[in-house]
């Protein structure tokens, strides 16, 4: 069993029966709407429900950002590439991490992919995070929503994407062609690598091409992080296909 903390986490993590939940725990006299909602939504699935004081919670979830509310749930499995390359999309989008290891970046990518419709994220089990609280709470409920595949030797993986037509376009610095002069209505996974090395050059040897997202202040700032990065170009994944069909970009709503 593992924990799932936060509004949005555990409210989605309900919505998706993607996994069993066993019990929610509830800090004593909360009264916000969202909460009543997620109350609501356990007593629905006959989800055993525990109010308790603050602190309890904050050691449940071994940290004071649960919002109120945790989940004890059954394990966040991962994907194999295979069901997510046979579930996949036409034309493919897939992001791939080499190695980052802040779950605040993974739940941010995860997220974000959530919201741009890749059809998977793939991870390196070595030197990176996998699929903690922490993540689950920076990602507000898209680790329900979007597969994660876990894999042992990356370059293996990229090879299996490029057997399904897949390009593999790799972001970093000193790319010389920028992020918007790439094609990316094409079947693409767009690999970024990790906080402080970058794509390893085995990884980089095995993409099809490298893009770089400009940094004005070179000498001050080497490079974006790697969260913000992937935001920038899994939207250009989507501006660029929402405009092949003629259709514009729907406004965002932070949050």
């Amino acid at each position: 069993m593992e924990v799932v903390y936060g509004i949005h986490a555990v409210e989605t993590l309900l919505r998706s029966r993607s996994r069993p939940v066993e019990r929610l725990h509830v800090a004593q006299g909360s009264r916000s709407a969202r909460l009543q909602v997620i109350l609501g939504l356990a007593r629905d699935q006959s989800v055993a429900l525990r109010f308790e004081k603050n602190f309890a919670l904050d050691r449940l979830a071994q940290s004071k950002a649960h919002q109120g509310v945790v989940a004890v749930c059954g394990t966040k499995k991962y994907a194999s590439l295979e069901d997510v390359l046979a579930a996949k999309e036409d034309p493919a989008f897939f992001v791939v991490l080499d190695q980052v290891e802040d779950p605040h970046n993974l739940g941010a990518v995860v997220r974000t992919a959530a919201c741009a419709g890749a059809d998977g994220i793939v991870i390196t089990e070595r030197r990176a995070v996998g699929l903690t609280p922490t993540v689950a709470k920076a990602a507000s409920g898209a680790l329900e929503l979007v597969p994660v595949v876990r894999v042992g030797n990356l370059v293996q993986a990229l090879e299996e994407l490029k057997k399904s037509n897949i390009w593999i376009i790799g972001v970093e610095a000193e790319a010389k062609m920028g992020w918007t002069e790439v094609d990316l209505t094409l079947p693409v996974a767009l690999v970024f690598g990790s906080e402080g090395e970058g794509i390893r050059r085995l990884v980089r040897e095995h993409c099809d091409l490298t893009v770089s997202l400009p940094v004005q202040r070179p000498g001050v700032i080497a490079s974006l992080n790697v969260s913000v990065a992937a935001g920038i170009l899994m939207y250009e994944v989507v501006r660029q296909r929402r405009e092949k069909k003629g259709q514009s970009l729907p406004p965002v709503t932070p949050g």
